[in-house]
C-alpha cells in the first residue's frame, strides 16, 4: 500500500477533484466504499509525487436517505433534504477519513456556502482555511453546506462549487469525475455511436445543446452542469477536464494532460474576479435591460457603468440587486450584471440624463463593478 509521507506539501501542482453522487453511490443511493477508496488511493499517489489535491464531494443527501429510510419515494421537501444532508455528511466524511488514513493521510471537512464567494472577507477566510489545510498536508474534503443553505441562494450542484473553489485557491487544474468518458457528440443512451470530444476552446450554445439536461436521480447535476463548471474554470484561468471516475489513474492522467483522458477545456488568458464569476455563471437572470447602441459600445469599449440615459427599456419583473442580462436593440445579450433598481424604476428612469435624476437614488442602473461582459 502507498503511504503518502514522502515529499514536502506544495512541491507540485494543485488540483481540485470533484466527484458526484452518481459515481459514489449504488442504485439505492447507498455509498460504495470502493469508489471512495479508489479516489483516495489516487490522491495518495499524487501526494507521493508532490501534487496537492482538494476533493469536492457530493453524496451527503444520497448517503443520508437510506439511513433514515427515505429512499422510496425520495423526499422533495427542502427542509427534510437539509436534515438528511446533516445526517449523510457525517457518514460521507467518515468514509473519506477511513480511506485516507490507510495511506497515512488526514482529511479535513470544509462546508462552503455561496456567500463565501461573494463577500470579500468570507472569500478571504475560506481561501486562508484551504491554504492552511494544504500546507499542513491535509486533504480538504469540500461540500456545500446543504444543512443550512438558503434555497434561494445556493450553488445548485457541486460542479459549480468545484469550479469556484478552483478559482479560490488558484488551482492548476479542475477534474470533474463522472459516469462517462467526457463530453460526447451525443447522448450515448440514444446515440450508441457518440464519440468523445477531446478538447474545447470555447463553450458555445451548440455545445450546451449537446450537453443536455440532468443526469442520474442520485445527483443534482448532469453533463450540462459540468459544462457550466468547466466554463467557469476556463474564465478563472484554470484548465478543466471532464473524465470517467472509473478510469484507472484518471486523476493523475487528467493533471498530466494524457491524451484521451477525457474532455479538456482550454483556459482563457484573462481571469475574472470571484464576484464577477458568480454574477456571470452562478446567478440566474431575472430579466433584461435593453440598451441603445451608444451605451452598448461604451460598456464594451470603455468598461463604464450603465446609466439610465442609455437604457431603452426593462423586460421582466426583477428587483433591486437581482441579476439581469444586458441586450442591445437587436436583442443580442452581451453582458450580465446586478441591477441597482427594480424593473418598474428602470423603465421610469430610462432615457433620462444624470442631471435629471433624483439626488437620493443610485445614478447607475448597473455599476461597472457588478457587470460582466459575455462572449
Amino acid at each position: 500500500m502507498i503511504r503518502a509521507e514522502g515529499p514536502k506539501p506544495g512541491a507540485g501542482r494543485l488540483a481540485v477533484v470533484k466527484i458526484g453522487s452518481s459515481s459514489l453511490t449504488d442504485g439505492r443511493g447507498e455509498i460504495r466504499p470502493e469508489a471512495i477508496e479508489k479516489l483516495c488511493s489516487e490522491v495518495a499517489g499524487l501526494r507521493v509525487r508532490g501534487d496537492r489535491v482538494v476533493i469536492v464531494s457530493s453524496g451527503a443527501i444520497a448517503a443520508g436517505l437510506p439511513v433514515l429510510g427515505l429512499t422510496e419515494p425520495r423526499p422533495t421537501d427542502p427542509a427534510v433534504l437539509q436534515a438528511v444532508s446533516a445526517v449523510g455528511q457525517t457518514l460521507l466524511v467518515g468514509h473519506y477519513n477511513r480511506a485516507l488514513s490507510g495511506y497515512g493521510l488526514t482529511g479535513g471537512q470544509v462546508l462552503l456556502a455561496p456567500l463565501d464567494f461573494v463577500h470579500r472577507q468570507q472569500y478571504l477566510h475560506a481561501r486562508q482555511t484551504l491554504r492552511v489545510l494544504l500546507d499542513l498536508g491535509v486533504i480538504p474534503v469540500v461540500n456545500e453546506n446543504d444543512a443550512v443553505a438558503d434555497d434561494e441562494i445556493r450553488f445548485g450542484d457541486n460542479d459549480r462549487l468545484a469550479a469556484l473553489v478552483s478559482h479560490l485557491i488558484r488551482a492548476d487544474v479542475l477534474v470533474l469525475l463522472t459516469d462517462t468518458a467526457g463530453l460526447l457528440t451525443g447522448d450515448p443512451r440514444v446515440e450508441p455511436g457518440a464519440s468523445l470530444i477531446e478538447e474545447i476552446v470555447e463553450v458555445d450554445h451548440q455545445l450546451e445543446g449537446v450537453a443536455g439536461g440532468p443526469g442520474s436521480p442520485q445527483g443534482s447535476g448532469g453533463m450540462a452542469s459540468k459544462l457550466a463548471a468547466a466554463k467557469i474554470a476556463a474564465w478563472s484561468g484554470v484548465r478543466a477536464v471532464i473524465a470517467a471516475a472509473d478510469r484507472p489513474s484518471v486523476v493523475a492522467d487528467a493533471i498530466d494532460g494524457v491524451a484521451g483522458v477525457g474532455t479538456v477545456f482550454v483556459p482563457r488568458s484573462q481571469r475574472l474576479s470571484a464576484r464577477k464569476l458568480w454574477i456571470a455563471f452562478a446567478v440566474g437572470s431575472s430579466g433584461t435591460v435593453v440598451v441603445d447602441d451608444g451605451a452598448r459600445a461604451a460598456l464594451i469599449e470603455r468598461g463604464v457603468s450603465l446609466l439610465p440615459a442609455g437604457v431603452l427599456r426593462a423586460e421582466g419583473d426583477f428587483g433591486e440587486d437581482d441579476a439581469v442580462e444586458l441586450a442591445g436593440p437587436d436583442g443580442k445579450v452581451f453582458a450580465k450584471g446586478l441591477a441597482r433598481h427594480s424593473a418598474p424604476r428602470v423603465n421610469a428612469l430610462a432615457g433620462r440624463r444624470t442631471s435629471e435624476l433624483p439626488a437620493d437614488v443610485p445614478h447607475e442602473v448597473v455599476h461597472r463593478d457588478d457587470l460582466v461582459l459575455l462572449p
